[in-house]
């Protein structure tokens, strides 16, 4: 498959489009060819690339059904010498342990003695594992806005997490993640050792830091066979390893200057969304338009409420516009209801701008998929959780997908300098 050059290629498996498009981006950036993909999986979308992401969709599914798609999506796209990553959200929202679970199982009736090597840490998104737990800015994950009062404390723990799945797991201690490449890697071999008797270890490393990932990645990334499962943070530093020996390199991209505005769409209810909206609607030449959930799945109001000629002009006039959901029926607007219904009525707008924006993956997902895209060509990082690319399918624009629950007060702000100086230079650079 593809060009014998590439030492390794990598998939990507992710439950949602944000995550998808920022671990493959970690390749892009370093100029190798990566793609985000999503809907039915393809083996032909694996050629000529590096590094391919999957959008499995299953943020919203039960845990049983989120791990049989991942299954599934896996038995498909797998090949053999590939590198597999899960990509978990990294404040553990999803089903992470299952969908781990289901990985495994697949991959180790391929690979016998496989290792697991997991962390969550994204440390420039303010993310860190300590003593086998999760720290947001310094607070405990089970303390902050991100943790779900329906989850058990206990699973605040990873080790108790993965356990919670059936999966056997072993804390790997900030001491031994420094103690050297040799030190850390006889850890993951003795583990792979023990599968053979009793099913594969997961090993959860701590990493406070950018250089403690590069350290698991540079112990775990031999000939040995190695699943890895983690947020964007790991996938820099494997994305950093792989680019050294990886080609072919991607040619610098120019999509051609555009005078009209970009669409951008908030449909994330994350506190560092909500709180980037009010420095965006500062910028001159800009419209910001809100609506609840309630009048999207108003047909006939939610059609007075976005008037779509005028937006649509002003787009074409070069303004750009900002559309989110009012944060009134917060737990209302992260529903697929609702968010399909928000994709629908705002869809035909993407005829008339020179780029997209989305926050959110199931918002990012949806609007795609309504503007019959079926991928997403990575090009850049602006910063931690948001990607830059180019969409695959009937139209092809600038887009970026942003996680939600990334950025600080001036995300949005400089997502929106970033698409115009794209558009009016033709460049991405």
């Amino acid at each position: 498959m593809g060009d014998p050059c590439v030492k390794r290629r990598w998939l990507i498996i992710a439950d949602d489009l944000t995550g998808a498009a920022d671990s493959a981006s970690a390749f892009a950036r370093r100029r190798l060819p990566a793609h985000v993909t999503w809907g039915e999986p393809r083996p032909e979308s694996l050629a000529d690339t590096v590094a391919l992401a999957f959008d499995a969709d299953t943020r919203q599914l039960p845990a049983a059904a989120g791990a049989r798609r991942h299954h599934d999506i896996l038995r498909r796209l797998f090949e053999p010498r590939m590198q597999v990553f899960k990509k978990i959200d990294s404040t553990l929202r999803g089903h992470p342990a299952e969908e781990i679970g289901a990985m495994l199982d697949n991959l180790s009736t391929w690979l016998p003695r496989l290792r697991a090597v997991f962390t969550p840490a994204f440390p420039a998104g303010g993310r860190v594992t300590r003593n086998g737990r999760i720290y947001v800015h310094g607070a405990a994950l089970e303390h902050t806005e991100f943790w779900s009062n329906s989850r058990p404390q206990e699973h605040a723990s990873l080790v108790s997490l993965l356990e919670s799945a059936g999966l056997h797991a072993r804390h790997v201690p900030l001491d031994l993640v420094r103690a050297g490449v040799a030190s850390l890697r006889a850890a993951f071999d003795a583990d792979s050792e023990h599968a053979n008797q009793h099913g594969t270890t997961v090993c959860v490393c701590d990493a406070e830091t950018d250089d403690d990932l590069e350290r698991i990645a540079a112990a775990a990334l031999d000939d040995a066979p190695t699943f890895f499962a983690g947020s964007a943070g790991l996938a820099q530093a494997l994305a950093g390893i792989a680019s050294r020996d990886a080609v072919p390199r991607l040619v610098p991209c120019a999509p051609g200057v555009d005078r009209r505005g970009a669409l951008l769409v908030v449909g994330s209810q994350a506190g560092p969304s909500r709180a980037a909206l009010a420095p965006l609607g500062e910028l001159s030449a800009l419209r910001r338009v809100s609506i609840s959930a309630l009048q999207l799945l108003d047909d006939a109001h939610a059609g007075g409420v976005l008037p779509l000629g005028d937006l649509a002009r002003e787009l074409d006039a070069g303004t750009d516009i900002a559309i989110d959901i009012l944060p009134a029926a917060t737990a209302a607007s992260t529903s697929p209801r609702i968010v399909a219904a928000l994709a629908r009525h705002i869809a035909p707008l993407a005829a008339h701008a020179s780029a997209l924006m989305a926050t959110g993956g199931d918002t990012a997902t949806a609007l795609l998929s309504r503007c019959d895209v079926h991928g997403i060509r990575l090009i850049d990082e602006i910063e931690p959780g948001s990607s830059l690319g180019l969409t695959l399918g009937a139209v092809t624009l600038p887009v970026v997908t942003k996680s939600g629950g990334f950025g600080d007060a001036g995300s949005l702000r400089r997502i929106a300098e970033r698409l115009r100086f794209i558009r009016q230079t033709g460049t991405v650079a």
